[in-house]
């Protein structure tokens, strides 16, 4: 599976900082299972990085999955809230009401 990041969140990934990727639970990610591979890219770029799911979990709302999992977790450079309004500006209301997914996510070498 090949999944875009903006190129912030995607240098957090590279980094090995971002531990869990945060997606609405599209029909895409039925079956995402622990041990799967994630290829990270910036569209447009040539940049890309190799990833593990650690773990899958899901959630009923984006403030659940980030009380739950740590916002450190998610990103570690900005706050619960800060983290909550960004995330709401890419996945608006009708898209969190689908489900939200925690991608627990490891660097492969």
């Amino acid at each position: 599976m090949e999944l875009n990041l903006y190129p912030q969140y995607f240098d957090l990934v590279a980094a090995g900082r971002k531990t869990r990727d945060v997606r609405v639970k599209y029909p895409k990610f039925d079956g995402l299972a622990v041990g799967d591979l994630i290829r990270f890219a910036v569209k447009g770029t040539n940049r890309s990085c190799m990833t593990r799911v650690t773990r899958v979990a899901e959630y009923a709302s984006f403030e659940e999955l980030l009380d739950t999992e740590g916002p450190s977790q998610v990103n570690p450079e900005a706050t619960r809230e800060e983290q909550l309004a960004n995330i709401r500006r890419i996945y608006p209301p009708d898209k969190e009401q689908l489900g939200c997914l925690a991608i627990g996510i490891a660097l492969v070498d």
